[in-house]
């Protein structure tokens, strides 16, 4: 449960500040609504949408058939009458079998009519690894759909970003992907619900200030970089500067720069597969907009290239953990 912590401020973990989103939009637009599978009476597989089936009844929240494909289809067809349907997918691993709906259809509906017509559609789905789902259940794809113009992808880091943003995603007028890492539904953080909150799509944020490397990620990669600045600073004196991109597309360079023109050094670091993926677009931009700038060769550090194992100690060992993001982090700064 929340807890008030100073005036307006309360301590609230990540879920729950996503469900406070999606109660504040539901009262403020009566035209949002929810769908999904086992989001009414059984309140959503990861609880995000606890007590809302309760309050807003099921013609808000409203539940859906095993048919990702359908239900994202009919959610695509709703926007473009004028609806902002929130559709929830169980896990992004199942967002496959609605790619042509996402790709084909909400991504291209605005361009392919002229303009006259736009998709308002947000579609919120966890993904990531850590709990031993094993391959089909731990994948983090959210560098695929970043790849697509006309279509938003966020992954918020916190609980006070995952209210802000997906406050955001649901007012905007194009389809969002909010991307939310199952390691963080239990984080907390503080939010200040005194205010609106909405965080602008695009405009990444400096997580932690330093002088001597900078450190980009997204989504749960942040706090393991976080950590690993600590440990550089109080084990071998080097002061790291951690980014928060909060926004896959589109991309703040802007800030991503400014960090990299003071530390001179940058290391890239995803949850998800490095080839080909968010930390292989950001280093090409760092290198290209940064390169008078740099006194190293931008570094990178992904999952390993292969299925995720089930056993845990393969897990462990395939994850982007934070041994390895301090290696390769020494490795950047010559150390």
């Amino acid at each position: 449960m929340a807890s008030e912590t100073a005036a307006g401020v309360e301590t609230m973990t990540y879920r729950e500040a996503l469900r406070l989103a999606m109660r504040e939009e539901l009262e403020r637009d009566p035209s949002v609504f929810l769908m999904g599978e086992e989001i009414g009476v059984f309140q959503g597989s990861y609880k995000v949408t606890a007590g809302l089936f309760d309050d807003f009844g099921p013609e808000r929240v409203m539940e859906t058939p095993i048919s990702e494909e359908g239900f994202v289809g009919a959610a695509v067809g709703a926007a473009m009458s004028g609806m902002r349907p929130v559709a929830e997918i169980m896990t992004l691993n199942f967002i496959l079998v609605a790619m042509d709906q996402v790709v084909n259809h909400a991504a291209k509906v605005r361009y392919m009519f002229g303009g006259q017509v736009g998709v308002p559609l947000v579609i919120r789905t966890p993904n990531g690894a850590g709990n031993q789902l094993t391959a089909q259940h731990s994948q983090s794809f959210e560098g695929w759909f970043a790849n697509v113009p006309g279509l938003k992808v966020v992954a918020p880091a916190t609980p006070a970003d995952a209210r802000g943003l997906l406050k955001a995603a649901i007012r905007d007028d194009d389809p969002v992907l909010v991307v939310e890492n199952l390691q963080l539904y239990k984080a907390k953080g503080e939010v200040d619900t005194s205010v609106d909150g909405e965080v602008p799509i695009g405009l990444a944020r400096v997580a932690r200030a330093g002088t001597d490397l900078t450190l980009v990620a997204h989504s749960f990669a942040v706090t393991r970089c976080l950590h690993v600045a600590e440990q550089l600073q109080d084990e071998h004196g080097i002061s790291a500067e951690v980014v928060d991109l909060r926004s896959l597309r589109p991309l703040d360079m802007e800030t991503v720069a400014a960090s990299v023109a003071k530390t001179n050094r940058a290391l890239c670091v995803e949850e998800g597969w490095a080839s080909y993926g968010v930390t292989a677009e950001v280093a090409s931009r760092i290198s290209t907009a940064c390169f008078d700038d740099l006194d190293a060769p931008v570094g990178r550090v992904g999952m390993a290239e292969v299925p995720m194992p089930y056993a845990k100690s393969l897990e462990d060992a395939a994850l982007p953990h934070e041994a390895k993001i301090l290696s390769a982090a020494l490795e950047v700064c010559g150390a």
